[in-house]
């Protein structure tokens, strides 16, 4: 069995590099995991290739399997699906997604690992960890059957946040975003589509996914009287300023943070193994493969990663591709 393993690393902000890594066998309750594909969120993951992480939020930001710390060296990411190639003798064979950093192979419990349907195909598996998000935000949001919604922000979580609300009876759903050409993909998840200045107003519910001073700001202007933004973006070490006067108190408005890594207040009752099941059901929809624009080897991260984050290379969710290794 091979125990060599490829790894990209942050070596510094703004520079990646493949490092080689010496696998253990796998023990007791352990799989050895071969990556087939391993997904990109450009938001979070470009960050921290920028190094914008704030010292105080080091702890929070951590990954399950992150190994290094911030700023760098660090080994980061978390959309990992692959095959079990030895452990527990249930698992070997079987497609499983993982909270894992982009690597060839990796040995984890497995109890890390969760089983990719058999209606999920694996190109599409690496959206569970973002999917899961947009279901922990819902769970937060709580929408009731014909609210006026608006996504503010069409980046991944956004469009996730918009595919799952295009689900649910009655729901008007509206996809604001700067960028014209996510028309495309709000078509593609079934939701309507506008720019920041033509969005409709008097909104029961704002989910805002921008990261963006304007858009959060654009948020607050759409709601209705008692309305509520729920706030999913993380800015990193930005400050954000908010028009807190004008008509936010008179209209009662509420601004209200969602953040995946706890459980939902209102699904206590839930564990982390459950939302993640979930989200993977929820990727049986194959509207959601609108969500991955583009794809690269993985041997080809050191020059894609920057490019992502500058924004040479638009993307919602870059794939990125596995092949056996010598």
């Amino acid at each position: 069995m091979n125990r060599i393993a490829g790894a990209f690393w942050l070596s510094r902000p703004g520079l990646g590099e493949i490092r080689t890594a010496d696998l253990p066998e796998p023990g007791d309750g352990e799989v050895q995991v071969r990556t087939v594909y391993s997904g990109i969120s450009r938001g979070t993951e470009t960050l921290v290739f920028r190094g914008g992480v704030p010292e105080n939020q080091y702890a929070a930001m951590r990954a399950p399997f992150q190994e290094g710390e911030f700023p760098a060296p660090v080994k980061y990411g978390y959309l990992n699906v692959g095959v079990v190639e030895e452990g527990v003798e249930e698992l070997v064979g079987r497609t499983v997604f993982c909270l894992y950093p982009h690597q060839t192979r990796y040995v984890v419990p497995a109890a890390a690992v969760t089983v990719v349907p058999d209606t999920v195909p694996a190109e599409r598996a690496v959206l569970a960890g973002t999917v899961e998000t947009a279901v922990n935000a819902l769970w937060d949001a709580a929408p009731l059957i014909g609210d006026r919604i608006s996504v503010v922000g069409g980046g991944m979580v956004g469009c996730s946040v918009a595919a799952l609300l295009a689900r649910f009876p009655g729901v008007r759903v509206q996809l604001v975003d700067a960028d014209p050409g996510r028309a495309k993909i709000a078509q593609a998840l079934g939701v309507d589509f506008a720019l920041p200045a033509d969005a409709l107003g008097e909104r029961d519910l704002v989910v805002h996914a921008s990261a963006t001073e304007q858009g959060l700001s654009r948020a607050l202007e759409l709601l209705a009287a008692e309305g509520t933004v729920v706030e999913l973006s993380w800015y990193g070490d930005r400050r954000v300023s908010l028009p807190l006067g004008e008509a936010f108190h008179s209209r009662r408005l509420t601004i209200r943070s969602s953040q995946v890594g706890t459980v939902s207040p209102a699904r206590a009752s839930r564990s982390y193994a459950d939302r993640l099941a979930l989200a993977l059901d929820l990727l049986a929809d194959p509207a959601l493969d609108a969500l991955i624009t583009g794809e690269s080897a993985f041997d080809e991260l050191p020059e894609i990663m920057p490019k992502l984050a500058s924004g040479d290379i638009p993307a919602l969710c870059h794939r990125v591709r596995y092949t056996e290794r010598a």
